[in-house]
């Protein structure tokens, strides 16, 4: 006696579930590492003064890296700081042009009412 598949599994959600697992298996696969530009493969080196002197390269190269990365994020924040200056001083202007024009409101208000008193 052959047993019937849930009907879930004959649906086309399932279908679509089982075609995006298959695409995700595919695109998280091992075989999809980049290696590091700039790097050498150290291992295929037979003799330790070669292999140390790779590990060397690559721990250098890596240094520099490194230290230009985080010279690109200092110039980043100091852009950003210089930004958030600007944008803070804009906002004090801003404020005291509000507290201005709401105290001339203020006193135009008060001088149209004492003005329909009269």
């Amino acid at each position: 006696m052959k047993r019937e598949p849930p009907q879930f599994w004959r649906s086309p959600a399932a279908a679509r579930l089982l075609i995006t697992a298959a695409v995700l298996a595919n695109w998280l696969s091992p075989a999809a590492a980049q290696d590091i530009r700039g790097l050498e493969v150290c291992t295929s080196e037979k003799q330790m003064d070669r292999r140390t002197g790779c590990l060397q390269a690559n721990i250098d190269f890596l240094q520099q890296e490194l230290t230009k990365l985080a010279r690109q994020t200092e110039d980043k924040l100091a852009v950003a700081d210089r930004s958030l200056a600007a944008a803070r001083a804009e906002i004090a202007a801003l404020k005291l042009t509000v507290e201005k024009l709401s105290s001339e409101l203020t006193r135009i208000k008060a001088k149209a009412e004492a003005d329909g008193k009269k």
